[in-house]
């Protein structure tokens, strides 16, 4: 995690940047990511790699209405309020946080605004209300991540100013989702539903505006995470990817994070679709569903790896995530910045010779 931490709150805010518009539904708090308020200035701390995104998430007192068995803001959950993955979301005054944000974009050290929503009665109506607020203050695109549920809360997003929408998956086979967040957890949110809201998404907010996740490592096998991962493109969904990360208080705790070795092959495969470079079909398996060949030739697949890109933090423009499902002293899954060339020969290490 970033090395951390004392709390210093924001000046009060500037006469000139008072919002203009009424303040409905504004709830005077919101969680801040412990990377990005580092970098907005809300706390003191060293990074060893700042985010370019300021992660801001909805801040409502109890647990998450759903129950995903990963998540320590999930209903069921023990864990800590103020977790998400790995990271501390520490809770800020709006107007502490606007007035930092503000200042952050104007010296370009903050590129994007990424709500992460938790699942309660209000949510809509707060991202209305945050996504206007945070549109009088910055000119950055702001995204948001949640569960939509249905139509009309994606049209009311797009309305209100989002600029693209995330509708996480998390796991690879509809299997997998209904024992890990679906109905057999007591969680309202069901495989085939997310595909249709995902399909509405595009079509409110565009192609290449529309993001989903998976977590690799739940127990599903390389071929049917890629075999997704090729569905979702062909929806025009970019699919990010993220490695299992056992938290404290949650109902997979116990379960360990992925060999690093396959999380390198599943990176590399998904790289190879969302270029358009290689298609699922085109690769093959071994007999207990492992990738054993990318459908591509050798001196793309060189090229790739050598670029050092697929291992790099994927998803919406400017999501580098640091340290979100990995501590900095490693295995590194995800690298929030180029990488150096001792760790593309550290990879290449990783994955067998042929990078198969």
């Amino acid at each position: 995690m970033h090395h951390l931490m004392k709390t210093a709150i924001a000046a009060p805010l500037r006469d000139s940047m008072q919002p203009r518009t009424e303040r409905k539904h504004l709830r005077r708090q919101i969680r801040v990511s412990s990377g990005s308020a580092i970098v907005l200035g809300l706390l003191e701390g060293k990074l060893d790699a700042a985010p370019t995104t300021a992660y801001l998430m909805t801040f409502v007192n109890g647990k998450c209405a759903a129950n995903c068995g990963f998540c320590p803001q999930a209903r069921g959950s023990h864990g800590k309020a103020d977790m998400l993955s790995r990271v501390s979301w520490p809770v800020f005054p709006i107007e502490s946080v606007l007035n930092k944000l503000g200042e952050a974009t104007e010296k370009n050290k903050i590129k994007r605004v990424c709500l992460q929503a938790l699942n309660y009665p209000e949510v809509f109506a707060d991202l209305q209300s945050l996504i206007r607020e945070l549109k009088q203050w910055t000119s950055i695109p702001v995204s948001v991540s949640c569960q939509p549920m249905d139509i009309d809360n994606l049209r009311r997003l797009a309305r209100t100013g989002a600029d693209r929408i995330g509708i996480p998956l998390d796991a690879a086979t509809e299997e997998l989702f209904d024992k890990i967040k679906g109905r057999s957890t007591g969680g309202p949110y069901v495989w085939k539903k997310q595909f249709e809201l995902l399909r509405e998404a595009v079509a409110v907010f565009g192609e290449g505006k529309v993001s989903t996740h998976f977590i690799v490592g739940l127990g599903e096998t390389e071929e049917e995470m890629i075999k997704v991962v090729q569905q979702c493109v062909d929806m025009g969904v970019l699919p990010a990817l993220f490695a299992f990360t056992p938290i404290e208080g949650t109902a997979l705790r116990n379960m360990p994070q992925p060999p690093v070795q396959a999380y390198r092959r599943m990176q590399i495969a998904r790289s190879l679709i969302v270029s358009g470079l290689a298609r699922a079909e085109k690769m093959r398996f071994d007999e207990k569903g492992r990738l054993a060949d990318y459908g591509t030739g050798r001196q793309t697949l060189r090229r790739l790896i050598e670029s050092g890109e697929p291992f790099r933090t994927s998803g919406c423009p400017n999501c580098n995530r640091p340290y979100y499902n990995e501590k900095p002293s490693g295995p590194i899954y995800n690298y929030p910045r180029k990488l150096e060339q001792e760790e593309i020969e550290e990879i290449r290490k990783q994955i067998s010779p042929d990078g198969a």
